[in-house]
């Protein structure tokens, strides 16, 4: 009891951190006089409004994702996105090709073997006119490429050579015909091709060269017309010298010849004067040296 005493009767504790404290209260006094906080409840959006407002979101960034890609590669997301949700095969997405025109079916629809000055006022009308106008630009129309696999049926095909015919020699330093090779003896032939073309009969006048084996097919039913190279006046005066000294060198000859018969003709007219001489003379002797018969007279 002593003990506790004396502990009880150490003095006494204070603090300076006491919530009675005067301090305190005046704060408490100030805190009051502010306006309370006043918690009102937040009210939830509606459903509509929150799926709206999700898939506008997800449709911006869907459509941010669909213009960085290509066309094709859009087109094949859209369709997989489709296959995805709806189900299905890829057959179903088959395009229609029937319908399809390449640039060459346009050429092929479009192309004249000769475009006269009237058609280029039409030009203007149709891209596809135009675009074979360009391709027979290209060619080149000095020689023709022919196809004589039906030369017995009186039919050929030609056509115009193309610039990689042209570098390569084929049609003018090479047989005409699309499957010859042959490059020696060629000819050139003029041939009068008759033609349909858009359901009208037309005729142009082409030159073709070919070998030997090749005309023979191309003037198997009709002989056709050669073209043969004409002679520089180089080669025409060279020929004409050539032919002025024949001639010179032929009359020479023809002269001395004439001579020699001459010489020859009256070689013989002496030796036969002097033979027909020679003749009289021993005639004359014979007639002398013989005596002079007698003529006997008989009586009557």
């Amino acid at each position: 009891m002593d003990t506790a005493s004396q502990v009880l009767d150490v003095g006494d504790y204070g603090s300076e951190f006491e919530y009675d404290s005067e301090a305190e209260k005046k704060r408490r006094k100030r805190e009051d006089l502010a306006k309370p906080e006043t918690h009102t409840k937040v009210k939830l959006p509606e459903k509509n409004t929150v799926t709206e407002e999700y898939s506008k979101e997800v449709n911006r960034h869907e459509r941010f994702h669909l213009l960085t890609l290509d066309a094709f590669s859009r087109h094949k997301k859209i369709i997989n996105d489709y296959l995805l949700y709806y189900g299905g095969s890829r057959k179903e997405f088959g395009r229609d090709v029937s319908k399809d025109r390449t640039d060459y079916d346009v050429l092929r629809d479009n192309h004249k073997f000769l475009w006269d000055d009237d058609d280029d006022d039409n030009l203007q009308n149709s891209w596809e006119k135009r675009l074979a106008k360009k391709y027979y630009d290209k060619l080149f129309k000095e020689y023709c490429i022919g196809d004589l696999s039906r030369y017995k049926e009186n039919k050929i095909a030609l056509r115009w050579r193309t610039e990689v015919e042209v570098v390569s020699g084929k049609g003018q330093f090479t047989c005409g015909e699309k499957r010859c090779l042959c490059q020696d003896q060629l000819r050139s032939w003029e041939v009068n091709f008759s033609y349909v073309e858009q359901n009208q009969k037309r005729n142009a006048l082409v030159k073709i060269r070919l070998c030997p084996e090749c005309s023979q097919k191309l003037n198997y039913r009709h002989r056709k017309r050669e073209i043969k190279k004409r002679k520089s006046e180089n080669q025409l005066e060279s020929e004409n010298k050539k032919w002025k000294n024949e001639f010179l060198s032929e009359g020479e000859t023809t002269t001395a010849e004439a001579s020699s018969t001459e010489k020859t003709k009256e070689e013989s007219e002496v030796s036969e004067t002097s033979k027909s001489a020679t003749c009289t003379t021993d005639e004359e002797t014979s007639i002398w040296s013989k005596a002079t018969p007698v003529v006997e007279e008989k009586p009557r």
